[in-house]
């Protein structure tokens, strides 16, 4: 994607975050990714869980640096949408490191990343307030040297169920958030945050875009645009979905016999459709 391009995508994507309520689904490959982008949906997210196991590793950081970077140029060469990407918590130990990695990801074509404030994968124990800001910062710095204006969706992890065996300080999670924003995020996300009313009262603290998981057990998506959510993203989902499937569907092939628990919306021409543009997402 030439620079002028991927300006107005990330332009574009932050645009979507005012307004109508963007539904975004996580992808893992071109496969996935593609298909989501067939279906009618404005922009496509990735899952850090599900890359790293279509690749062979478990999720929190375990794969190279150069195979996700690899999985999520194959992306974003597929799309013509703008992608945003599950860095996790950057790849990096350092803020300096954290922007190279930035750098690398808009490298790809990325119009949007997911940034972290928890380094162990485990426990999720959050970083210092003054370090997740810092890394922010960084993140923002490397974004506005490289002039492609990213949206970066700060991830808080106060709700995640290792961190939630106490109450949460709802005045906490705000402060969070708020200094997010002022580092550089565009969007929070406080992942595992499912209680309608304090999505609400979060959304009118703030005042800016916030992030919700949809998942099973979630307020509807009807709930949360009444609730001022301005983006909810499936996060796994839809790749544990697609492995069930598949299991499902072989275990049915081995009890019956039959193939026909393969029948599938897609035919061969019609996958092959979806792939039929040129690596810069103009037809071939």
């Amino acid at each position: 994607m030439q620079a002028p391009e991927q300006r107005r995508a990330a332009n574009d994507f932050r645009a979507m975050h005012h307004g109508e309520m963007l539904v975004l689904p996580n992808a893992w490959d071109a496969i996935s990714a593609r298909v989501f982008e067939e279906v009618g949906c404005r922009a496509v997210a990735t899952t850090s869980a599900g890359v790293s196991w279509s690749l062979g590793y478990p999720d929190g950081e375990r794969i190279p640096w150069a195979e996700f970077l690899g999985a999520t140029l194959r992306m974003a060469r597929c799309l013509a949408v703008p992608l945003t990407v599950d860095c996790e918590s950057g790849f990096s130990a350092t803020p300096a490191e954290l922007g190279e990695r930035v750098r690398e990801i808009i490298g790809t074509g990325a119009s949007g990343i997911n940034l972290e404030d928890s380094r162990d994968h485990h426990t999720h124990a959050l970083l210092p307030l003054e370090d997740a800001v810092e890394r922010i910062s960084a993140a923002r710095a490397a974004a506005d040297q490289e002039g492609v204006p990213i949206v970066i969706n700060a991830r808080t992890d106060f709700y995640l169920p290792a961190q939630s065996g106490h109450a949460v300080p709802f005045a906490d999670v705000v402060h969070r958030c708020r200094a997010y924003l002022a580092a550089g995020a565009d969007c929070v996300y406080p992942i595992g945050l499912a209680d309608i009313h304090l999505i609400r009262q979060l959304t009118q603290e703030l005042r800016a875009p916030v992030n919700i998981m949809g998942r099973p057990g979630s307020p509807t998506l009807a709930e949360l645009r009444a609730a001022g959510v301005a983006r909810v993203s499936t996060a796994v989902g839809p790749a544990l979905l697609m492995a069930g499937t598949l299991m499902d569907a072989i275990v049915k092939l081995k009890e019956t016999g039959s193939c026909e628990h393969f029948a599938s919306p897609f035919s061969y021409p019609r996958m092959q459709q979806l792939f039929s543009r040129g690596a810069s997402g103009s037809p071939a």
